[in-house]
């Protein structure tokens, strides 16, 4: 069985347990060398072949998996933070169900969650915002039609943009209709690693601090009220309130 794994956001401590059992127990890694840390790969074992996906096309990649594989050597594909968020890791998925070769996903952490951990913030807070939107600008991926990031601003939801720092005046001039121009950002380049990188601003400033900092590319930027500090109690806690667990105080 080959193992797809979440690498976690870039600290290798962040990266599962189950995750670093299979790494290090591989006789193959295939790895996304461009976006993980490869202190992830620091205790694989003595002789582990070891492959860097970032110069490698989907038919190298499969074709090293599957041969590792069918000589009975444990593989493990090892992407960036969890890989069902912009990791490609569908398709080489489906590649192997042609092939009949079994496999298993381990989940990871996005670097969504290791945003907001960095940040200290939540997305979601009661009377600003119940939804998160994960999206992306769109570049040479097109977007589906109704997933134009100015489509999906209408709802003013905590958004998240992954893949996209380097277009950062346009992705201020399309938000900016919707949420205001003073509306708060923030942009991490690599949250948890040990070069990270915040910068933190507006809608209206945060392209001429991204530029300023040296940031274009590797980062998440994040945008709407829950970078700000006014927000309701939530009713989990509040002493007057009764769920299955609590009476509350009346």
């Amino acid at each position: 069985m080959i193992h797809f794994i979440g690498a976690g956001p870039g600290d290798p401590e962040l990266l599962t347990i189950k995750g670093k059992k299979l790494i290090d127990q591989a006789d193959v890694i295939v790895y996304a060398g461009s976006l993980v840390n490869p202190e992830v790969l620091a205790d694989a074992k003595k002789g582990a072949e070891i492959h860097n996906s970032a110069h490698m096309n989907l038919d190298e990649v499969i074709d090293v998996m599957s041969k590792a594989h069918k000589a009975g050597k444990k593989v493990v594909r090892v992407h960036t933070g969890d890989p069902a968020i912009y990791g490609a890791h569908r398709e080489q998925m489906d590649r192997l169900d042609e092939l009949g070769i079994g496999y298993e996903v381990v989940p990871g952490v996005s670097s969504f969650l290791a945003v907001a951990a960095v940040l200290k913030k939540e997305y979601t807070l009661p009377d600003v915002s119940q939804t998160v939107i994960l999206t992306r600008m769109e570049g040479r991926t097109p977007m589906p039609a109704d997933e134009k990031l100015a489509d999906l601003a209408k709802h003013r939801a905590s958004l998240v943009i992954f893949l996209s720092v380097g277009m950062m005046d346009e992705l201020a001039s399309t938000l900016i209709p919707h949420y205001g121009e003073d509306a708060p950002v923030a942009v991490v380049y690599k949250a948890t690693w040990e070069d990270q990188k915040i910068v933190t601003g507006t809608l209206k400033d945060i392209a001429g601090k991204v530029e300023s900092a040296g940031i274009d590319r590797t980062a998440l930027t994040v945008v709407g009220g829950f970078l700000g500090d006014e927000y309701s109690l939530s009713k989990l806690y509040d002493k007057h309130f009764t769920h299955g667990f609590r009476k509350g105080i009346e």
